[in-house]
């Protein structure tokens, strides 16, 4: 009895800022390898995520919500977007349906409906809406584009992870896996560290500073036992540093302790993190500042 194929392939996840793109990336592949916070446009370029199963691979392309861009810096988090949507295999818009539709959403989906590729709808956060109403927004999606599947789920449930798996597989093309059936995503450990720290600032901060704030580690020093990471917090103002260093550096600290215990997790290794805030004027408009921040990186060649 001939073995089925196996089928590996790439599928774009894009729609709006906290959609809960991130959170699946992270259940999909069952570790954290995309940062969630509670405050849209935290992801800034794109994240790979690799899924495998038996009977093949889907690498998944985790980009910045769609919005409007205001920076520089917005304009190259869009531009990655659409990268991220050129020749890959599908392209899955997700949606919070726990939200009401609004023009964003009609942005978004005029967006998609321009791609020709199979498109999949993923209507997430089902578990906050009432059955009731969960069939007429099935159809006014259904109505305005042409979806070759349409997933209601809860990205927060693990019973809601394999079912989509299932589906995704039926749409990538026969042949070899792209990684090594135990790689999860292609991000370097300077760059999770990275994002790491950005996450636990964003957490710890209100308001602008969030979006003011890009992270560099400036050196990695891989030990048998423990890793030294030394990082720079970067933001665009004098009082924006000492907003992040407070009062007598309780807040610095706070962000350190924070993703110094995300670190150990994820590396298995103490960890040393020395952190320090430079002022790095304008930088979301500073084209040689952006690149190298890495924001808008990540869509690449499929």
């Amino acid at each position: 009895m001939t073995e089925p194929a196996t089928r590996s392939g790439f599928v774009s996840l894009v729609g709006r800022p906290n959609s809960g793109k991130s959170t699946l990336l992270n259940r999909l592949v069952g570790e954290k390898v995309s940062i969630v916070t509670n405050k849209p446009q935290t992801t800034r370029n794109v994240i790979r995520g690799i899924v495998t199963r038996p009977e093949g691979q889907v690498v998944f392309l985790d980009t910045p919500g769609i919005h409007k861009p205001i920076h520089r810096m917005n304009n190259l988090m869009m531009k990655a977007v659409r990268e991220a949507m050129k020749e890959v295999d599908v392209v899955a818009l997700m949606i919070d349906s726990s939200e009401s539709f609004g023009r964003g959403d009609q942005f978004v989906l005029d967006l998609v409906n321009a791609i020709s590729i199979p498109k999949i709808l993923i209507l997430n956060k089902v578990d906050k809406v009432r059955k009731p109403d969960l069939l007429p927004m099935i159809e006014r999606y259904s109505n305005q584009a042409k979806f070759d599947e349409i997933i209601p789920m809860s990205a927060l449930r693990d019973d809601s992870v394999e079912p989509l798996i299932t589906v995704l597989l039926r749409f990538m093309p026969e042949g070899p896996l792209y990684y090594p059936e135990d790689q999860l995503s292609d991000r370097h450990e300077r760059s999770i560290a990275s994002e790491i720290i950005r996450e636990k600032l964003i957490d710890l901060t209100e308001d602008e500073l969030p979006y003011a704030t890009a992270v560099t580690v400036d050196r990695f020093e891989e030990g048998e036992k423990l890793h030294r990471i030394f990082a720079t917090i970067h933001v665009e103002r004098e009082t924006q540093k000492g907003i992040v260093i407070g009062k007598k550096g309780h807040l610095l600290k706070e962000v350190g302790i924070a993703a110094r215990k995300d670190l150990e997790k994820f590396l298995g290794r103490h960890i040393y993190l020395e952190l320090r805030v430079k002022v790095t004027s304008g930088w979301r408009d500073d084209e040689k500042a952006l690149k190298n921040f890495g924001v808008g990186e990540g869509a690449g060649e499929t």
